[in-house]
């Protein structure tokens, strides 16, 4: 038999294939809605086939799978149990069913003609909007007494326009992206809306305990399920899309894979997430390759500006590519912000210990611990390489914050972060450390951003006498949110001064700053100076359920899981599940489409 009878014996095979996997879909919607849970967003998009009679083995009608029944002629009765179904299936993960559910029926019976996932999704985030707006317009009635309370509402100002941003950037995107690519812009979808709800939850975090923070939340609270729901719908439709393009997709050529695909994950050669481009990449593979700048900031004043503040002040706006910011070695003792309008800067030093940024604003002397960060980076695409930051607040300063982070797509190469207690505030959306030294004490990596701290150094420093360490305390609000602390290849150890008196302080991995809450630490070495436990409650039996929390591939002294906590919460993740948080994974920002895809799972082992 010649090769190519072969080649169309195994083409027929692979058709057959996907015939029989696309009956067992349709079957699946012909049996029951309660398979929803098994089969998930799938049905969602097949469930208009099964309505519109569209089961090539029983029917010969030829049907594309977005014409609703209606269109042929379908009685206003069928049309609502099938718009209902459709509306079940799209909500079946959502957390806040009825919030769900009824707000969707009511827009699918006023305009018949909605029929694309993507126009459900889109309409139900517009609702989200408009809840956001709801709340915030709510919070001007309260009646703020004290000047920490009138402070705190100043901090929920700005950061409800920073949610009302990204809510209106989702819709945006929502409108101009095609069906068929929704899932190409989930990854961006997901970081914008989770972010939504970070802002909200900081917003209450800055208010202290008492009845105006119960009224808060309670405001807050219809805006915070829509923009859940809002998560669980999106992802429903892109698992629909997901499944059913890697149906179609052929088996030789080109390949649609999802942003959690194994083989969607790290570059085999260098380990940057895959949204780092490729200029980027060459930029931070080596400090000592140092990018011309545009401008230089220099205390001497052999640069173009003495401040790092007067350099941002005269970036110009609207300006075309990467900015590229050089300090020059010194101590810059000012607080500096790279504003939301500041957007893909490049700033780089002479090195971590020699060009720093500090500052000594504290909890403890009564400054809010969103405003006391010595360096706040707001505009997306940052790049930051060869710094330091620093927070001399000192160890009874409470909370005393040396960088607060909320840049999309922000990456730290070759820095420094010092500080003790909540020293690095990842505060919202995707975010990567490489080669990284961060020092502190209580909750010293702290915040709701999906973030990657990878090949890192974190040292654990000698806390106040009455505290105890902890390196990591998340911040994930919400189950739904793409968010959580990832520390792969790092080493956790302690400085000198604490490891005179290690016996006396005790020293865990993390505890559980929110209700769901999720770090994970793999492939990195862990000292004796963690206690066997590994990790610590926040208080009482809070959050030990609903937390995430896994280890994975460890080694050193402190490593060993026998002796953990037996939190519900708490797992020993195998390898398979581990890659779900490789860089590769979880911080990519679009699948990976086209032939030569990297097949490494984005471990270093």
């Amino acid at each position: 038999m010649a090769f190519q009878d072969f080649d169309l014996i195994s083409e027929r095979r692979r058709n057959e294939k996907k015939q029989k996997m696309r009956k067992r879909i349709m079957i699946g919607v012909v049996s029951s809605i309660v398979l929803v849970g098994m089969i998930g967003a799938v049905l969602f998009v097949v469930v208009k086939n099964d309505d519109a009679g569209n089961n090539k083995s029983t029917n010969n009608k030829s049907r594309t799978s977005h014409s609703p029944p209606h269109s042929e002629g379908g009685s206003p009765k069928e049309h609502v149990a099938h718009s209902e179904k459709i509306v079940q299936v799209v909500c079946s993960s959502a957390d806040f069913k009825d919030r769900c559910e009824a707000p969707l029926n009511k827009a699918m019976q006023d305009d018949p003609k909605l029929s694309e996932p993507k126009d459900l999704l889109k309409i139900y985030v517009k609702l989200a909007e408009e809840e956001l707006s709801k709340a915030f317009n709510s919070t001007k009635s309260v009646k703020f007494d004290s000047e920490e309370e009138k402070g705190a509402f100043e901090d929920c100002q700005k950061l409800f326009e920073d949610a009302k941003d990204d809510i209106a950037t989702s819709i945006s995107e929502l409108s101009k992206t095609e069906l068929k690519n929704i899932s190409d812009k989930t990854p961006d979808l997901n970081s914008w809306l989770s972010a939504v709800i970070s802002f909200q939850q900081t917003c209450m975090d800055g208010f202290p305990e008492g009845n105006i923070k119960t009224e808060l939340h309670n405001l807050m609270n219809d805006s915070k399920e829509f923009v859940s729901n809002s998560l669980a719908i999106l992802s429903q439709v892109a698992s629909a899309l997901s499944t059913l393009q890697n149906i179609d997709a052929p088996s030789h050529g080109r390949s649609l894979l999802s942003s959690n695909s194994p083989a969607a994950t790290l570059d085999k050669t260098d380990g940057f997430p895959s949204w780092i481009n490729q200029e980027d990449r060459r930029i931070l593979k080596a400090v000592d390759n140092k990018p011309a700048p545009n401008v230089t900031v220099a205390k001497d004043g052999s640069g173009n500006f003495k401040t790092i503040s007067e350099c941002l002040n005269a970036v110009p706006q609207n300006y075309e590519g990467r900015y590229v910011i050089y300090v020059k070695e010194g101590i810059y003792d000012e607080p500096v912000m790279i504003t939301k309008n500041m957007q893909n800067i490049t700033m780089y030093g002479d090195g971590s210990q020699k060009t720093i940024v500090t500052g000594n604003k504290n909890f403890r002397d009564g400054v809010r611990v969103f405003l006391t960060a010595s360096f706040v980076v707001e505009g997306d695409g940052f790049t930051g390489m060869a710094m330091g930051f620093r927070n001399t607040a000192g160890p009874g300063g409470s909370q005393a914050v040396a960088a607060r982070v909320q840049s999309d797509r922000s990456v730290f190469a070759n820095c420094r972060f010092e500080g003790y207690q909540s020293t690095l505030f990842t505060q919202a959306h995707r975010q990567f450390y490489r080669s990284c030294i961060v020092t502190g004490t209580v909750d010293f990596i702290f915040g709701d951003a999906a973030v990657v701290l990878q090949n890192c150094i974190l040292i654990i420093r000698k806390p106040d006498d009455s505290q105890q360490n902890t390196v990591t305390a998340q911040g994930r609000e919400d189950k739904q949110q793409a968010t959580g602390i990832v520390l792969q290849k790092c080493t956790i150890k302690a400085d000198d001064e604490l490891l005179t008196v290690k016996d006396k302080v005790r020293s865990y991995l993390g505890r559980p700053w929110k209700l769901y809450s999720r770090t994970v630490v793999m492939e990195s070495e862990i000292s004796d100076i963690i206690h066997p436990d590994g990790w610590t409650a926040w208080i009482g039996d809070f959050a030990l359920k609903t937390l995430y929390y896994a280890e994975y591939g460890n080694t050193g002294a402190g490593s060993s899981t026998n002796a953990r906590i037996k939190w519900p919460g708490y797992r020993v993740i195998n390898k398979e599940e581990a890659t779900m948080f490789t860089p590769g994974s979880f911080l990519r920002g679009s699948w990976v489409q086209g032939t030569g895809v990297p097949s490494t799972q984005g471990f270093y082992n």
